[in-house]
Parts: C-alpha cells; structure tokens; sequence
C-alpha cells in the first residue's frame, strides 16, 4: 500500500548529504580566509602575501631595488610578485576543494560549489 513512500527516506538522505556539503563549504570558505600564501618575484626582492581566497595582505621590497632608474623593473617585480601570489592562492583553494569533495565522497573532478 505504501510501496511508493521508500522515495521519502532516499530523499531525506539526499537533504542531510545537501546540508552537510553546505556546511563544509562553508566550513572551508572560512579556513581559505586564515591560509597565507607567499608569491615572490626577482629571486625574492619581493614578496606578496595573500590569504587562500586571494586576498593581498602584505608586501615587501628589499630596498636595494630602490634606485629611481630602476623603477620600471622594481614594479614588473611587484607585478609579478602579486601573480605569483594569486597563482598560489587558487592552487591552494583548489587543493583545499579537493580535499572536502573527498571528505564527502564525491568525484574528485566534481566542480563546487556548483
């Protein structure tokens, strides 16, 4: 007679597995905001911070490349600098994505959030 309710109980399951990928995403949102990534440009005369998300936070310059002359190479390096950082960042977000979509079991190619 109820044959037709086993769906409800699947469909029960596939809402707890819903939320819980939500509160790991944003579980993980948060931690990419407290990961620090270094980029550094010109054998480290200058440094780039950035959170996970890609967000700059700090920069250093070694001031040795402050010669006026000079001041289309020390901006290429603070350019280049800040790519590497951004480059870093993604990876790590990447990474950090990768390991939740183990954690929940799902396909490791799987794109999120959707």
């Amino acid at each position: 007679m109820f044959k037709g309710l086993g769906g409800i109980g699947d469909m029960a399951k596939m809402m707890a597995a819903a939320k819980d990928m939500q509160a790991k995403m944003a579980e993980m949102q948060e931690s990419l905001a407290g990961i620090t990534v270094t980029g550094e440009a010109g054998a480290g005369l200058v440094r780039v911070e950035a959170t996970a998300k890609g967000e700059l936070t700090g920069l250093e310059i070694d001031p040795s490349i402050f010669v006026a002359s000079e001041k289309q190479v020390v901006e290429d390096l603070i350019l280049a600098a800040v790519k590497d950082a951004q480059r870093r960042a993604q990876e790590r977000a990447q990474s950090e994505m990768a390991r939740i979509t183990q954690e929940l079991g799902l396909p490791a190619d799987m794109k999120l959030p959707f």
